[in-house]
């Protein structure tokens, strides 16, 4: 029988096992082991007391201490042994102390400190235990209560449950885990001070019994079960509760945050359930107070992290909680590392929370208010904070802050001025966090008095029409004179001024109001029902000193013409009051007041002047929403795609609450369509993202114009979404236009462009009616960018686009004409080059189609418009496109414009205008070319090579129109840089059908067996060169002596004259002729490198020397086509 047991020297020397003393060891590689546990399990199911028996005892601590060379059916055993002897010996206990036989409960002290001790031992030991595939599942560990000493029954169940078992099982210990602490909860329940009379001998015992709990806890695995983590908790809390634990656990949790992450968030839902189920809060309030006084250093990540996630729960569960030492915690926001400032600003948006959602008395109500008004101020505080991670926490907890049920139109205000600022940012994470808390600063808005828009022009006129009312109900009151009932009145308004007037010094204005009388202040109180009204006063505060202070920062963002006005008259009525004496009191002039005071409703002033508060905040909120336009249009240009994304988010957002300038930022964004969305990203971000750059664009682009809305009938979805493409168009620069096209081309692959879409885009253009030209324009622009994706939505409408974008709508708009010529193109498909393959796609129509017809027409159409050009650009771009021979129809262009350029024109008699009135213009000539504005030049000079002999003496038959020389100009440039690129399409074709007669051959030859006869060709290939070095040799033959140098060349005969215009502008001085001729010249040295070598001076003598900025742009940008 063991006489005498120390419980804690028996503890302590457990942490040297290996020089534990065991008086009565057992060799396990020569004993059984379940032999020796079974003559254990029988002794102690038969008395749970023979524990104390020294030999059974012993054999428990033998197999403990050998756990490693154990299997775990026979651990599954020892745990079941001895948890229904702790479960039979506890019952025993608990009704001796019930019976009060004191020397009967003593006598169980022993034998519970014994099992108390095997407990804690077999739970640090269960973890060296392999588990064999022969070990069969343990039976779990006795909880229900038996009658008498049932523990040998309990350990019969127990091993018949394991025999029944599949060998194949293993037995693990996480099993088991539920089960024992329950029973720890069991014992917890204990009256352990009728037992242990002395507090250490108590101690030991709890801190015993208890450390299984704690030893679990360590396990991150463990922990991670829902059903183990609560029976911890319950352990921990019942010893604090009934066994004065309350420093061990104080100590055990502070020890787990410095050593153990994982439990950071347990141990805060532990501290309460301490707190809330049983109503011990003292230990979270001694942690707290212990966090407070620590110092973290800014290298040591680890454990600052761990007791913020701690304070980040903890404020979660329990912010009232925190809310009492917060005083003390605040000290940490200036800790050098930067894991305990991103919690304390959760921590601080987690009481702001509590203390909204707390509805009180008024008092406390008041109270409440001030405290998240300094709460606040300490969260705008950390927007200078110097790391990144903690200002992006500030707005993550801002953003949160704007889903509460209140509104705080005050610090909504201060909020937003600091998201703004916070976009010009160096960090991309706080950058795209603050896009993100404007987005949702604007989505959770309280300005709904117009349907929740927020248009600046509707809110001003709103403004002024209060501003009016105001005055109005204010000069009523105010034309009376001092009456004795109407003092406290006065004084009262008299104080407001003084207030007002304070306002304007900031924070003095507070302090000045503090002072005011009693009276003043039950107007106050009297003033909080207004706060009711349901319209426009839902979302105020009913605190009047707020609202003064709300009056205080709006007013310096009202316009001077709203805010001037409307203190001068009240310093004017002022004064007014203050001369006359009682003794010239107008006694009409009070009765008169009395009469419009009796008249007004209750609060009518009141609610007025709210209405005028909340006016002036959401006008405030709108201009500071407006002045974010510009930097977030710097965010759609970031590197970082997260912030692109919420950049684009934000403009959606404002658009839908109709910001006027939010469509800069939607026109602006449409450029993303070039950005690859594979680019700069790992599996991390894009899961985060949820989609790329390109589809965020095109799903804001779809939603705000492409998508049916409801309440609409199908008509008129389908009008509504056809004027929203029509207008993409409307007003866009050359680069908008391409990128417009990019997305139509990916929305008409996809189809999700609808049929009647697009039927509706052709009724746009063949309408007979007088529409505007934008639309017209607009909707084949349209057309044309949907072909790129699906040529049938033009191939099946040609004959429309002939007869009204080449007839007489054309003629007399040349821009519809040029986009209609641009639609055209599509026509050949837009298959695009695979590099290094010789096929070409692309259609050819005869030239004897109506199609080429029609632009012979609308291109000799006569015409002096400016627009001329890039139509006839077009026009030459089309016909290079679809034509199999293009260059026949060029030649007769080039001819006919000649005979019209060069044909001698008789000039016109000058007729007197009476009244000296000025001649008549030309309806179409350019701005620049004023009528007869003709060149007189020597066309001799010009075309000697060509035109010999064939000076004139009379300098009046020497005369041309510079307008019509200038259209023959532009197409002789354009036509020659076209047949460029004609040649090598030429080219490719020759080669690909060399390859083919080759292949042909090639397999012929197979087929007679003549393989060395090719094999010898080949050979010869290499030596002499193949046949497509000759091809290409004789294609650059054309373009380099032929074109420009050729005796039979057409354009041979314009070089010359291009070089002489260039080279004389004071002979040639039409604006439009230099600009076409330059341009020309420039694309002639593109053609042949031998005019390149000889002219090329020329062109750096005209960047030079010409006065012209769009002469000097054209020719810096062809020095780069020249150059290669």
């Amino acid at each position: 029988m063991i006489s005498s047991f120390d419980l804690r020297i028996e503890v302590e020397a457990l942490q040297e096992l290996d020089s534990y003393d065991i008086p009565h060891d057992y060799d396990l590689t020569t004993e059984d082991p379940e032999r020796l546990l079974e003559a254990a399990v029988e002794a102690v199911a038969d008395s749970s007391s023979a524990i104390i028996d020294e030999q059974v005892f012993d054999i428990y601590r033998c197999l403990l201490k050998h756990a490693d060379a154990v299997s775990g059916s026979v651990m599954s055993k020892l745990l079941d042994s001895i948890s229904s002897g702790l479960l039979a010996e506890l019952e025993a206990t608990m009704r001796d102390v019930e019976l009060g036989d004191q020397q009967s409960y003593m006598a169980h002290k022993t034998p519970l400190e014994l099992y108390a001790f095997l407990l804690q031992w077999f739970v640090t030991a269960a973890e060296k235990v392999k588990a064999t595939e022969d070990d069969a599942p343990p039976p779990a560990a006795a909880t229900k209560g038996r009658r008498g000493r049932g523990g040998k029954a309990g350990a019969e169940r127990g091993a018949g449950r394991g025999a029944a078992s599949k060998k194949n099982e293993s037995w693990t210990w996480q099993d088991q885990i539920p089960a024992t602490l329950g029973l720890i909860v069991k014992v917890l329940r204990l009256q352990t001070q009728r037992i242990w009379t002395t507090t250490a001998e108590r101690e030991d015992f709890i801190k015993t019994i208890t450390r299984p709990a704690y030893h679990v806890a360590e396990n991150e695995q463990y922990m991670k079960k829902s059903d183990i983590k609560l029976w911890v908790y319950k352990v921990i809390c019942l010893s604090v509760k009934h066994h004065g634990q309350s420093f061990a656990v104080h100590i055990n949790i502070i020890q787990f945050l410095t050593f153990f992450e994982h439990l950071s968030e347990p141990m805060a839902e532990c501290l309460t359930v301490l707190a809330g189920e049983y109503d011990h809060a003292q230990v979270g309030d001694e942690i707290l107070r212990d966090i407070a006084g620590k110092t973290f250093n800014a290298q040591d990540s680890k454990g600052p992290r761990a007791f913020a996630r701690f304070l980040v729960k903890f404020a979660e569960l329990a912010p009232r909680a925190i809310l009492k030492q917060l005083s003390l915690l605040l000290d940490q926001l200036d800790s050098e590392s930067y894991p305990m400032r991103q919690a304390l600003v959760e921590v601080i948006g987690s009481i702001i929370t509590e203390l909204s959602n707390t509805s009180t008395d008024n008092d406390n109500s008041k109270t409440a208010q001030k405290q998240i008004s300094g709460l606040f101020d300490l969260l705008l505080e950390r927007t200078l904070d110097i790391s990144s991670y903690v200002r992006t926490k500030l707005l993550q907890v801002l953003a949160k802050m704007c889903d509460l049920k209140p509104k705080f139109p005050k610090q909504r205000l201060a909020i937003t001025s600091a998201a703004i600022a916070a976009l010009a940012d160096k960090g991309a994470t706080v950058r795209k966090t603050a896009a993100a808390l404007l987005v949702k600063l604007l989505e959770t808005h309280p300005y709904r008095t117009h349907g929740g828009m927020l248009q600046l022009d509707v809110w001003q006129a709103e403004y002024q029409d209060v501003c009016k009312e105001l005055e109005k109900i204010e000069g009523k009151i105010g034309n009376a004179v001092e009456k004795p009932e109407g003092e406290e009145e006065e004084e009262e308004e008299e104080e407001q001024e003084d207030d007002e007037e304070e306002e304007g010094g900031g924070e003095e204005g507070e302090s000045g109001r503090k002072k005011k009388s009693k009276k003043s202040k039950v107007k106050k109180e009297d003033s909080m029902d207004v706060d009711t009204e349901p319209e426009d006063n839902e979302d105020e505060e009913s605190d009047e000193e707020d609202e003064d202070e709300d009056d205080a920062k709006m007013a310096v963002n009202e316009d001077d013409e709203n805010a001037t006005p409307k203190k001068k008259p009240k310093k004017k009525k002022k004064h007014a009051k203050l001369k006359p004496r009682k003794s010239q009191l107008n006694v009409a002039a009070v009765t008169e007041e009395q009469a419009v005071l009796a008249g007004l409703e209750g609060q009518e002033l009141q609610l007025m002047k709210l209405r005028k508060k909340y006016f002036v905040e959401g006008l405030a909120f709108i201009r500071q929403i407006e002045n974010a336009m510009e930097p977030m249009g710097l965010l759609l240009g970031s590197k970082n795609k997260l912030e692109v994304a919420e950049a684009i988010e934000f403009f959606k957002v404002a658009h839908d609450y109709e910001f006027e300038s939010a469509k800069v930022g939607i026109r602006k964004m449409l450029h993303l369509i070039w950005v690859k969305d594979n680019n700069n990203s790992g599996p991390a971000e894009e899961a985060k993202e949820g989609k790329g750059v390109r589809q965020k664009l095109l799903d804001c682009y779809r939603g705000l114009y492409f998508e049916a809305i409801e309440g609409l009938q199908p008509k008129e979805q389908v009008s509504r979404i056809a004027k929203n493409l029509v207008e993409r168009t409307y007003e866009t620069t050359l680069a908008e236009l391409t990128s417009l096209e990019e997305m139509m081309r990916i929305m008409s692959e996809e189809e999700q462009i609808h049929q009647d879409v697009i039927s509706k885009l052709w009724q746009i253009y063949s309408s007979k009616q007088n529409i505007p030209s934008q639309q017209r324009r607009g909707a084949i622009i349209i057309l044309g960018m949907l072909a790129l994706g699906r040529r049938s939505v033009l191939s099946d409408r040609v004959d429309t686009l002939l007869k009204v974008g080449l007839g007489p709508l054309g003629k007399a708009d040349l821009t519809l004409a040029r986009y209609t010529c641009v639609a055209l193109q599509r026509l050949n498909g837009s298959a695009k080059k695979v590099k290094g393959s010789l096929l070409d796609k692309t259609m050819r129509i005869e030239m004897t189609n109506p199609i080429f017809r029609k632009l012979q027409d609308a291109v000799n159409h006569p015409c002096r418009s400016r627009e001329w050009f890039g139509f006839a650009e077009q026009v030459i771009n089309t016909v290079y496109a679809l034509g199999e021979h293009p260059d026949v129809f060029c030649n007769e262009l080039i001819k006919k414009f000649t005979i019209k350029a060069f044909t001698p024109r008789a000039p016109k008699p000058a007729v007197p205008k009476p009244n000296n009135e000025p001649p008549e213009t030309d309806p179409d000539a350019m701005a620049e070319d004023h009528p007869g504005d003709f060149t007189q030049n020597s066309l001799d000079t010009a075309t000697q090579d060509s035109t010999p002999g064939t000076q004139q003496g009379d300098k009046e038959k020497d005369v041309g129109d510079a307008f019509e020389l200038s259209q023959l100009l532009f197409i002789v440039g354009h036509v020659a840089i076209k047949q460029i690129v004609f040649l090598e399409l030429v080219e490719r074709e020759w080669k690909r059908q060399k390859d083919e007669k080759q292949a042909a051959e090639k397999l012929a030859a197979k087929a007679k067996g003549t393989d060395k006869a090719s094999k010898d060709g080949e050979e010869l290939d290499q030596v002499a060169g193949n046949a497509e070095d000759e091809i290409g040799d004789r294609v650059a033959g054309v373009r380099e002596t032929e074109m420009l140098y050729g005796t039979d060349s057409l354009l041979a005969m314009y070089g010359p004259m291009v070089v002489h215009i260039c080279g004389s502008p004071h002979k040639f001085k039409s604006p439009t002729l230099r600009a076409a001729a330059t341009l020309s010249f420039s694309k002639f040295l593109c053609v042949s490198s031998q005019f390149c070598d000889q002219n090329h001076r020329l062109l750096f003598k005209i960047l030079e020397t010409s006065k012209d900025a769009n002469i000097r742009s054209n020719i810096v940008i062809a020095l780069g086509d020249v150059a290669v």
